[in-house]
């Protein structure tokens, strides 16, 4: 085991947008669709921050930019369907960043008795009540909870993002990471 390098790091400045965007895409994530029914039809966002909170009671978080126009007509809806993205839904990911009105153009999908919107063909679907949404800088943090879910066995991998950049997970080689 070696010590301390003597090596001097240059700190990057965090005033930079650009430079913080960088750093954060160095740390791969799936990404997953929040969507749900408002006065127009569907509406909805990708996001690369879903994350698990809590077993009991089960909750589960997504960041949304504050600035998106999409963010009050889902924070006005009583249940949020999320999609986790498979691996060959690039193509959906990319339609959410058309502007809101031209997202579910020609996209499939379901929804359910209490507006909660999911994309077929994805590898896990939840179905969500807002909890609380706590501003956070430029974003707010949706804390959701749990009411149901799918993941069919036969479920493929998730979409990854990283960089910026779609990929797959490699599977020719599974290794376990050591302990």
């Amino acid at each position: 085991m070696s010590g301390p390098s003597s090596a001097v790091s240059s700190a990057a400045p965090v005033d930079d947008p650009r430079a913080l965007r960088q750093l954060f895409g160095h740390v791969p994530s799936g990404l997953v669709t929040v969507a749900a029914i408002g006065a127009d039809g569907p509406v909805g966002v990708v996001v690369s921050s879903f994350t698990s909170v809590s077993l009991d009671p089960p909750l589960v978080s997504v960041n949304i930019g504050r600035s998106s126009s999409t963010l009050p007509v889902l924070r006005a809806a009583s249940r949020w369907g999320l999609s986790v993205l498979a691996e060959d839904q690039g193509p959906v990911a990319d339609r959410f960043r058309l502007p809101a009105a031209e997202r579910f153009r020609d996209l499939d999908w379901i929804t359910d008795s209490g507006g909660a919107v999911h994309v077929v063909g994805a590898v896990a679907t939840l179905t969500t009540t807002p909890v609380n949404v706590i501003a956070a800088g430029d974003h707010d943090i949706a804390i959701l909870a749990l009411t149901d879910y799918t993941h069919p066995a036969t479920a493929g991998q998730p979409l990854v993002f990283h960089r910026s950049r779609f990929h797959r997970l490699d599977r020719s080689s599974p290794k376990e990471i050591l302990r």
